[in-house]
């Protein structure tokens, strides 16, 4: 099986994360789509009640404010104009009691060809004189005026001529037109309902958008951290941690934002438009196609700046990712920067990669400092071709001011979508560039193959074997050179050699930290790449040189999460080296909170924990990887004590410098420039005084 190690540089992005990228969220979404399905639904309520709230002052002030009604007299007017317009206009008419004659009120007089309406008033048929339509109580109550005889229409209503209105008191005018001001009033009461149930629907649809966010973002954060944990240990040798660490936190909560904030408010805005170009088409298809010129500019525009922020968003998500990789590496290694005096030095470099990030951020400024100015502009500009074009039309009685004003709204409105996404717009530029990071990690597998055949051994002893292993970490530089040994059950066997020989490369490839590339390891029988990789890492404990200790309680520590592992038996592997003495002299015994590396403990006790760890977990294989390297020789004699008690429970390989460590083992085997020079017993390979007895010589004299 042949796996692909090839490593994407920060920011080289392929066609993968260009096209189709929202799509790899559906599968996460797909769990939550009632809630969202429920958002959407709202929003679109939202949108409706969007729509609703500028049509409704055309309709208060159309219907209601300037209520004028026209005179239709189909007896002034030739016979055949009078068919005509009944044929075609006849429904716009509310007859009255006299035959022949008819009112037409101001919004329905617009719904006619302006052309006609110019004729029919040329040829009598509607009259240039405005009336308003009262009631016949309000008239009868107030006889203070009346000189001229009204109208009467069908029903409870009188038409007035508005020549009679000039001159009369504001009392007198609110007591005849108390219709047309319970009107308003009524709409007035709609709108605040509108606005009131909006609110309403915002709440609820941010509540379920929030919340479905949050489920997504909580499985995509684990989805993601699993495959980090699943990667093999070449992909964390040439990936900073702080890069990783941005990951799973930084580009999750921006894809988060990317959700909540941008994906619906899309659907929203597409809708939203869609519902405005409709209505402005309905209103004035003429004005609709005035305000429409300035469309191919705004969205030329967007383009035009979308093309310019990708790239530097992209550039802040790596100069981000590279501050915390640097940040992340320069505070674990805080000794050793201050021990060796080397503060200003790491703040000069540090202040680069700040300043990098600032001038980054500056131009994303500049970018925006151009962008939403412009569109404020264009905004502007279209009210103002509203109010010029449609103000014309006004005048010259072509078009209602209840339409022109609505006309305003929605033009108002029109752009805020637009804006919307301009103020949003480094938002998601920002969350695209994290999301084609997180799915570049989701997509990369540089992992272990799994086992080939499905099968186990039949009885798990430590039975260990390498046949011809060679291996390389870069082609050209080998590590490791046809090297073959056997450990049997029970025996205890060590590796020795110097620095760079391959011998923690032999423990690296047994736990199949890296693949093998040419030879065989067996465990009990079996080639270990047939081995489920989680059943053969249960078998072997190994234990390093450098012993990592968790931020937790001495008890997780040695049972690292594992729930059926019981106090007894954590009790039990700290008795077997020695450490339950030293365990529960502490204030709280194994239930003492270790701080994050161990740093409260000594390099001693932390070899031991390991130790205590790795039994715990009952291997069946003991790895120790210099385990006694950096510790004093008191600790050290514990561990070989330990080591020596169990060696009829366990299959032992040592790696170790100290003669004292090694001399009692079954056999040695030592490693010369990645092959196996020498085997023997301590005694045996003394006698040679070849490459061991030297390597003894020297750390006798040390």
């Amino acid at each position: 099986m042949h796996f692909d190690y090839g490593y994407m540089e920060e920011g080289q992005l392929g066609k993968p994360y260009n096209i189709g990228l929202l799509g790899r969220l559906i599968p996460y979404a797909r769990p939550y789509k009632g809630p969202i399905f429920l958002a959407l639904v709202l929003t679109l309520l939202i949108t409706l009640f969007d729509l609703s709230i500028p049509y409704l002052p055309k309709v208060a002030i159309d219907r209601y404010i300037f209520s004028f009604w026209y005179l239709v007299d189909q007896k002034a007017a030739p016979s055949s104009l009078g068919e005509d317009f009944s044929r075609r206009y006849g429904h716009l008419v509310d007859a009255t009691e006299e035959a022949g004659l008819g009112f037409i009120s101001n919004s329905k007089l617009k719904r006619i060809d302006p052309r006609d309406v110019r004729r029919y008033q040329e040829e009598g048929l509607i009259s240039r004189e405005r009336f308003y339509r009262v009631t016949a109580e309000a008239v009868n109550q107030d006889r203070a005026f009346g000189r001229e005889k009204p109208i009467r229409g069908e029903g409870p209503y009188l038409y007035m001529p508005a020549e009679e209105l000039k001159g009369v008191s504001p009392r007198r005018i609110a007591a005849l037109r108390h219709k047309d001001i319970t009107g308003v009033g009524l709409v007035a009461l709609f709108l605040l309902g509108l606005i009131v149930g909006s609110l309403g629907l915002n709440y609820w649809e941010y509540y379920l958008l929030e919340k479905a966010g949050q489920n997504m973002m909580q499985d995509i954060r684990m989805a993601l951290f699993n495959r980090i944990q699943g990667q093999a240990i070449r992909f964390f040798d040439r990936s900073p941690v702080g890069r990783v660490v941005t990951r799973v936190t930084n580009d999750i909560e921006n894809l988060n934002e990317l959700f909540k904030s941008v994906l619906i408010t899309v659907f929203k805005d597409i809708f939203l438009l869609s519902g405005i170009i409709v209505v402005l088409i309905h209103l004035n298809w003429r004005l609709a196609l005035i305000s429409f010129i300035l469309l191919p500019f705004v969205f030329g525009l967007t383009l035009f700046f979308s093309r310019q922020a990708r790239e530097v968003f992209r550039e802040i998500r790596r100069n981000i990712a590279s501050i915390n990789a640097f940040l992340q590496e320069r505070l674990s290694g805080i000794r050793i920067i201050q021990l060796f005096v080397q503060e200003k030095a790491q703040l000069e470099r540090f202040k680069d990669l700040n300043h990098r990030n600032y001038l980054t951020s500056m131009r994303q400024i500049k970018i925006f400092a151009l962008f939403m100015p412009s569109m404020e502009v264009f905004s502007s500009v279209g009210i103002g071709l509203m109010i010029w074009y449609g103000g014309g039309k006004v005048i010259g009685e072509q078009l209602t001011l209840g339409s022109l004003v609505a006309f305003i709204g929605y033009i108002h409105i029109f752009f805020k979508p637009i804006r919307d996404i301009s103020e949003k717009y480094n938002v998601m530029q920002s969350a695209m560039a994290s999301m084609e990071r997180i799915f570049e990690l989701m997509d990369k597998r540089e992992v272990m193959g799994e086992q080939r055949i499905s099968r186990g051994p039949m009885r798990a002893e430590g039975h260990l074997q390498f046949e011809n292993i060679s291996f390389s970490y870069e082609k050209g530089f080998p590590v490791l050179s046809d090297v073959s040994f056997e450990v049997k059950p029970g025996q205890v066997v060590a590796l020795v050699g110097i620095t760079g020989s391959g011998k923690t490369t032999i423990t690296s490839l047994l736990e199949r930290f890296y693949e093998i590339q040419e030879g065989t390891i067996l465990l009990d029988g079996l080639d270990i790449r047939d081995w489920d990789i989680r059943e053969l890492r249960s078998h072997i404990g190994l234990v390093m040189q450098d012993a990592f200790m968790f931020a937790g309680s001495i008890a997780e520590n040695i049972s690292l999460g594992a729930e059926e592992m019981t106090r007894e038996a954590l009790e039990a592997a700290s008795r077997q080296v020695d450490l339950y003495q030293f365990i529960t002299s502490l204030p709280n015994g194994f239930d003492h909170e270790v701080k994050e590396g161990g740093v409260t403990l000594s390099a001693g006790q932390r070899q031991l924990l390991a130790l205590s760890r790795a039994l715990a977990h009952e291997p069946t294989l003991l790895v120790l990887d210099e385990a006694t390297s950096s510790v004093d020789p008191e600790t050290e004699r514990l561990i070989q004590e330990s080591i020596f008690r169990l060696l009829r429970r366990h299959t032992t390989l040592l790696i170790a410098h100290r003669p004292s460590t090694i001399q009692h083992a079954d056999r040695i085997l030592v490693l010369h420039h990645g092959r196996i020079v020498e085997k023997g017993t301590h005694e045996e390979l003394m006698a040679l005084e070849n490459i061991y007895f030297r390597l003894n010589r020297i750390q006798m004299n040390v």
